[in-house]
């Protein structure tokens, strides 16, 4: 079995950065690596991201979000991250059950209990073994976000930087309390750093965790 690795935060927090460094390094190290990403990271998980994240569908009731949310992570978990791990792969995902906590319990208001029997089912016993959060303010975060959509050429996956700066800041503190609550697999890392040393502070974090008969794994 293979070692999963979660990576947490608000928009903007610059945790998708933070992933593809990690990834590199964990190469670098010898450690056979899958980066893989949510809502998406297979053929019909990434369908079910179009209609998450574009904005035109703004008028999605949180009820409906939250099902699209656990059929995507379903489909991923089934045809990605369960495969990879049975390789004894480092598994990295950008986002994983912990975000469905924040922003559609802390953010939306969904009884937590219907999430967390949703994340079960979806997830088929599947949880990370280590979570990286990234910790941000609300309002520098969507700054940075709204600034990559603007100059991206790609498409405009904007839904939820749409949100009032009030949401976000529910998302955060969902976060916050979930890496108190889960303070074993939780590691909390101030996203205001510089990049470089934020890189530093996970590579060094994660190494040390991850067993070493993973490495060199083929």
């Amino acid at each position: 079995m293979g070692y999963f690795i979660t990576f947490e935060g608000v928009e903007g927090s610059g945790k998708t950065t933070q992933i593809k460094l990690l990834a590199e390094r964990l190469v670098a190290h010898d450690f056979n690596t899958t980066l893989t990403r949510e809502p998406g990271g297979c053929a019909i998980a990434d369908k079910i991201r179009a209609i998450l994240l574009d904005a035109e569908n703004r008028d999605m009731s949180p009820m409906t979000e939250l099902m699209l949310y656990a059929a995507a992570r379903s489909q991923h978990v089934g045809d990605i991250i369960v495969p990879a791990l049975n390789l004894g792969n480092v598994v990295l995902c950008d986002r994983f059950f912990d975000a469905t906590t924040a922003y559609q319990s802390f953010g939306r208001g969904i009884d937590r209990g219907a999430i967390d029997t949703l994340n079960s089912l979806a997830c088929q016993g599947v949880a990370p073994d280590l979570t990286i959060l990234i910790d941000c303010d609300p309002s520098i975060g969507l700054a940075r976000a709204r600034h990559r959509i603007e100059t991206s050429s790609g498409p405009r996956e904007e839904r939820f930087e749409l949100e009032e700066l009030a949401f976000h800041q529910r998302v955060r503190e969902g976060y916050q309390r979930l890496a108190m609550e889960h303070s074993h697999r939780f590691i909390v890392i101030d996203g205001n750093e510089k990049a470089e040393d934020i890189s530093t502070m996970i590579a060094v974090q994660v190494l040390a965790r991850i067993p070493e008969d993973l490495r060199g794994i083929r």
